[in-house]
């Protein structure tokens, strides 16, 4: 929730203050910004199921090895929408960039969405067994 505010605070600055018209980079930043609150709510979802303790007795080596590389995938998604959200910043700042920054941050948000899918598909997968 605190990443989405500093998102938006940060995207109203830019408005502010940026070379391309207010409109321009609202329409280019605003559908990013959503996008990355909604993969982090649904991150910050995903590691509280991982963080909970497992309801079977015993884990198998296998199963700590799936919970493990779940975990991981969701910190590299984390981390790829930290950095589609940097890139979307400073596109606001030139017109002529904000394109290709854009596609750049959409491009990794949707690869954060596949590994947040992934992570989750692993984790229910693992609650099966």
């Amino acid at each position: 929730m605190k990443k989405a505010l500093v998102v938006i605070v940060s995207i109203a600055f830019l408005f502010t203050a940026g070379c391309a018209t207010k409109g321009y980079v609202k329409s280019q930043v605003d559908p990013l910004s959503d996008r990355l609150g909604r993969i982090e709510a649904r991150l910050n979802d995903i590691e509280a199921k991982l963080n909970q303790p497992a309801k079977a007795p015993e884990l198998s080596q296998a199963d700590r090895a799936a919970l493990e590389e779940a975990k991981t995938t969701a910190k590299k998604a984390l981390e790829m929408a930290n950095k589609a959200e940097s890139e979307a910043m400073r596109a606001g700042d030139n017109a002529g960039k904000a394109e290709a920054a854009a596609a750049r941050a959409e491009a990794a948000a949707k690869r954060a969405e596949e590994a947040a899918a992934k992570a989750e598909k692993i984790f229910r997968l693992e609650q099966k067994k």
